[in-house]
């Protein structure tokens, strides 16, 4: 028994060390943050606060006239860069507002492609302002000079404006994409393949179980993305890659060089599809135990007795309707028995019931978890959703624009919602689909299916999350996870090229046992004629 310590002891030193190095690695990394402003900051701040509690050190490279990500914070030390330019809060309400108008004419086929030009346009002024934005710094030497001598350990970005992939690839750093969407659309796209006789494309609305009609829908929605692609979004970043890097770089190729992929969902949420290693889902790494309600709020909400509360909260763009909306809404719900808080920032509608709550801001994720609530009206977007998964809260939708039609089109696949289109939205129309999610036991029993199948996993998903940002950091990057696949041509990809040269040897092959058998034919037969002359 002595010996046996004895050995132990002896190895006790170097475990210790071993670990140490490894803490040293970790503990105190220099994480550079590329983040996208709007509700995307709400999901990265996440990640940055959790990073802060665990020792790191977070720098945060803001614009001047952010919406929302503060120049102060106890979370992160931030280098702001001056920017006129960009999309003012106030610019993308208008247009909010301008897609609203469209989106309440009968979706014709025509309706829809003026929907989606208006969206492409401006997404194109927008990328446009974002790479300006990263040329002025690139060209500030001073600032360049300072982010290389600070040695950070990697660049953490979300996608879907390209500049953080930029920076990364400037500063020779590993990256890590905090993602749902690149600047091209889904990223499952960019790396992963996405067999379209089972992959929906995003914006169609369609599952994974397609008739002969709806992949032929798949398929055009696929080109129709492909021309999005090429007509608002490859030639100005190309353009930029040229600009700054040279011709030989491709900067599809700097995205899909990507160490880790955190992407913002899993399969709760998404249908069954391909992935690769270096994609990790953190679906619902947001969403937290619901904490108590502040005293009024919470009186209030006791106050609905068995009848339960509404919670209606349709995100930041989109919390001010255009009157006639409200009036109709504000009209259902003042003939139910339930309470209602409702997020809601423009004027007070002249019918609303005693039942009904305004605020114009909500603790959303608290009201979900809180047992008295009973259903949840939301726009689609996706941190709504898996907050709504998490807590097992079934849906009433309202989508707009964006990725939302599709978001809850899944939802209601899963037989989690109801969707309400807002084009035909009137005062019965609502109530009734409200009733239906009230009254119908199926939307919350699938949805606290769901929420049971998002709880049961070894990890927490920030927890996985984060231990992926620091296997990047203790490695220097990630290759041995990325594909190489995006990397061949579409002909090696599918090994034409391996196909068509087995089928010329193929017919080589019988050319050649063809001549001879055709030769030896001939020769008998040449030989049959002598002899019989």
């Amino acid at each position: 028994m002595l010996v046996w310590l004895k050995t132990k002891m002896h190895y006790l030193p170097v475990t210790l060390l071993t670990f140490l190095s490894i803490l040293s690695q970790v503990l105190g990394g220099k994480v550079l943050v590329f983040p996208l402003d709007g509700s995307h900051w709400v999901n990265m701040k996440v990640l940055i606060e959790e990073l802060h509690s665990r020792g790191h050190d977070v720098t945060v490279l803001r614009a001047s006239n952010s919406w929302y990500i503060k120049e102060e914070s106890p979370f992160y030390t931030s280098i702001t860069v001056s920017n006129s330019g960009g999309i003012e809060k106030e610019m993308l309400d208008a247009f909010v507002r301008h897609i609203l108008v469209i989106r309440r004419e009968k979706m014709s086929i025509w309706t829809h492609l003026a929907l989606t030009s208006e969206v492409g346009m401006v997404f194109e002024e927008m990328h446009c302002n974002q790479l300006a934005f990263m040329g002025k710094i690139f060209e500030n030497k001073d600032l360049m000079d300072s982010l290389h001598t600070a040695k950070y350990d990697l660049v953490l970005t979300d996608p879907a404006f390209g500049g953080g992939v930029f920076l990364a690839h400037r500063l020779a750093l590993p990256l890590v994409l905090n993602v749902r969407w690149t600047m091209h659309g889904e990223a499952h796209y960019e790396i992963a393949p996405s067999p379209l006789s089972y992959v929906p494309v995003p914006g169609v609305e369609l599952t994974d179980k397609m008739t002969f009609v709806q992949r032929v829908q798949n398929l055009m929605g696929y080109l129709f993305l492909l021309y999005h692609k090429t007509r608002f979004v490859s030639s100005h970043y190309q353009s930029f890659c040229n600009k700054y890097f040279g011709s030989e770089i491709n900067y599809k190729n700097l995205l899909r060089d990507a160490d880790i992929w955190l992407m913002r969902n899993d399969f709760t949420f998404e249908f069954p599809r391909p992935t690769m290693p270096n994609i990790v889902y953190m679906g619902g790494f947001q969403c937290k135990p619901a904490k108590p309600l502040p005293d009024d709020l919470e009186e209030f909400v006791r106050s609905s007795g068995d009848h339960g509360v509404i919670v209606m909260s349709l995100g930041t763009l989109f919390s001010h309707l255009p009157q006639d909306i409200t009036e109709e809404i504000a009209g259902a719900f003042a003939r139910l028995p339930q309470k209602i808080i409702w997020r809601h920032t423009g004027p007070r509608p002249v019918n609303i019931g005693d039942n009904t709550l305004l605020l114009d801001w909500l603790p959303q994720n608290d009201l979900l978890g809180h047992p008295q609530t009973k259903v949840f009206i939301t726009h689609g977007g996706t941190n709504g959703i898996q907050e709504a998964i998490y807590h097992g809260i079934p849906i009433l939708g309202l989508p707009i624009v964006f990725d939302q039609p599709d978001n809850l089109s899944r939802m209601q696949a899963k037989g989690t919602a109801k969707i309400v289109d807002i084009a035909t939205l009137d005062r019965n129309a609502f109530l009734e689909a409200l009733k239906e999610v009230l009254h119908n036991s199926s939307y919350r029993e699938n949805m606290q299916r769901l929420s049971r199948l998002h709880h049961d996993q070894p990890m927490k998903p920030l927890d996985r999350a984060v231990f992926w940002i620091e296997f990047v950091m203790r490695n220097r990057g990630a290759p041995h996870l990325r594909t190489q696949s995006f990397r061949m041509s579409w002909i090696e990809y599918y090994s034409i090229d391996v196909i068509l040269t087995l089928l010329m040897i193929f017919v080589l092959f019988c050319f050649v046992i063809y001549s001879i058998i055709k030769y030896l034919c001939f020769k008998v037969v040449f030989k049959k004629k002598i002899k019989f002359e």
